[in-house]
């Protein structure tokens, strides 16, 4: 995570009506709810993953529910400390690596058909890796979207770091269901794959752009 020039220590800023601004309070208006509905959801996945722990089965799922959680507090400490200082923050994120391969099985098999549970005790390793997932594909669009919004260059640089960072723990998981057959992979017919992936070229990069004035 890169703060070069981020971020001046003790730097004021400005508000063309109230006059100079301090560091603490250097955000706008958009930024701080978008930041505290990041903040909000970050506990709301962590909250989750304390209630389905006492449920999981699979040692494996245990073993990224707990690394996954374990990063998740680490970094949302970190993005609190940088949202109320408005500097950098004490501790700097290191990227989230996942430890396990990322070969995918393509292809679908019989399953049963899928509904509500009816009680707890129905809980799966199934259910709760989908929950976990999904937990964290809605945490990486709303950070996606916050760090548009947010005019403090530190946090704007936190939040959009960990963009990454979420889709690397989903990820984990969708190989992790993948791997179980929870999570199935259909493909297209090759020639129809073939088809769409050759439908595309490489722009030219040589020579100059022709002024639409002069073109004939």
């Amino acid at each position: 995570m890169q703060f070069q020039n981020q971020q001046g220590q003790g730097q004021m800023h400005q508000n063309m009506h109230t006059g100079m601004v301090n560091q603490q309070l250097n955000h706008g208006g958009h930024e701080v709810f978008d930041v505290h509905e990041v903040l909000s959801g970050t506990i709301g996945t962590l909250d989750l993953y304390t209630l389905l722990r006492p449920h999981v089965k699979d040692p494996e799922l245990l073993n990224i529910l707990d690394r996954q959680t374990q990063y998740m507090k680490t970094e949302y400490n970190t993005t609190v400390d940088c949202f109320k200082t408005g500097q950098d923050p004490a501790i700097r994120m290191q990227p989230y690596n996942m430890t396990q391969g990322n070969d995918f099985v393509y292809g679908l098999k019989p399953s049963q058909p899928k509904k509500p549970l009816q009680s707890a005790s129905e809980l799966t390793d199934e259910c709760i890796s989908s929950y976990m997932l999904g937990s964290l594909k809605a945490g990486a669009g709303s950070k996606a979207l916050a760090a548009l919004e947010i005019t403090n260059p530190v946090v704007r640089r936190v939040i959009a770091d960990s963009v990454p960072n979420c889709i690397e723990m989903a990820y984990e998981l969708a190989v992790y269901q993948n791997k179980h057959h929870y999570y199935q992979v259909p493909q297209l017919a090759e020639q129809d794959m073939e088809q769409l992936v050759n439908s595309f070229a490489p722009a030219p990069m040589n020579g100059q752009m022709q002024n639409p004035d002069t073109a004939h």
